[in-house]
């Protein structure tokens, strides 16, 4: 089973979308001249990337570009063989895991349910770091939980083996489980695999009034022009190194898309949000 990184903030909790509570507390997250590899093959060294406090950051480039390896690091799941991952000023190695789990939550690529498990069972779960010898389930658990769940809309499936449902469902959950999570960062890989175009905006959404509630969110995506609208804070990456980062309206231009993705395109202001919008070139053929 893919590990659970679940937690709540330690202080400072505020009322977020569905009414869930949500993080509010500053946290910093810092990639130190990491090189990160997966036993001698290596995806990136030297790389330095500052996640802003309370930004919506986006990570994006073209497939094994080192996007997933970078957000493993961060969450701690991945140890840099050189350099340090840094959490509010200290090596996130040297925090206790729950101690971490409090503080950064991680919705993963791709996860596995124990078999059995209901659905209310999975995003209870998210409440693992909350529980100790001395603290043990209470009313405001129940309570967060019931809210992730409304705010993702798994509510109705409450009582449902997850091994039953459909890939865009099971997202879904593993999304009311991070939200349960109520940590002040969130960090979120492909978070909108498997689901249908309108779902993935309400998951985006979502994830967006958590960021306006003080969460920062952390998240790698595959589709450009979905990045270029919700991100305050943009990291475009190719080979395991940062071309470019900032603000979207601020970088995102025909020669970096050309550069990163090897696209031939246009950039034009999206007539909704006046946020940068990609279209690809037409074939000449």
């Amino acid at each position: 089973m893919t590990e659970i990184t679940a937690s709540a903030t330690a202080t400072g909790d505020t009322a977020g979308p569905g009414g869930a509570t949500t993080g509010s507390g500053a946290a910093r997250l810092q990639a130190r001249d990491v090189t990160l590899a997966y036993d001698r093959r290596v995806i990136a060294e030297n790389l330095a990337v500052d996640i802003p406090d309370r930004s919506f950051t986006v990570i994006v480039g073209p497939n094994a570009c080192g996007k997933s390896t970078l957000l493993r690091a961060l969450s701690r799941l991945l140890t840099p063989t050189s350099g340090q991952v840094v959490l509010d000023g200290k090596a996130i190695a040297g925090y206790a895991p729950k101690e971490a789990a409090r503080i950064v939550g991680l919705l993963p690529q791709s996860s596995t349910a124990p078999d059995g498990i209901t659905v209310s069972d999975l995003v209870s779960r998210g409440r693992y770091p909350h529980q100790g010898l001395f603290r043990q389930w209470t009313s405001a658990d129940e309570q967060a939980v019931e809210q992730a769940m409304a705010a993702t809309e798994v509510d109705a499936l409450a009582d449902r083996q997850v091994s039953e449902l459909s890939g865009g469902q099971r997202q879904r959950v593993w999304a009311a489980m991070a939200l349960a999570q109520q940590t002040p960062i969130l960090l979120l890989d492909e978070p909108t695999t498997f689901l249908d175009i309108a779902h993935q905006i309400e998951l985006l959404d979502l994830f967006a009034r958590l960021h306006h509630d003080g969460t920062t969110v952390v998240a790698v995506l595959h589709e450009l022009n979905q990045a270029a609208r919700y991100a305050t804070h943009l990291i475009a990456m190719k080979d395991g190194r940062v071309v470019a980062e900032g603000a979207p309206r601020e970088i995102v231009t025909a020669e970096l898309v050309e550069e990163v993705f090897g696209l031939a395109c246009v950039v034009i202001p999206d007539p909704e949000t006046g946020t940068p919008l990609v279209i690809p070139r037409a074939s000449r053929d």
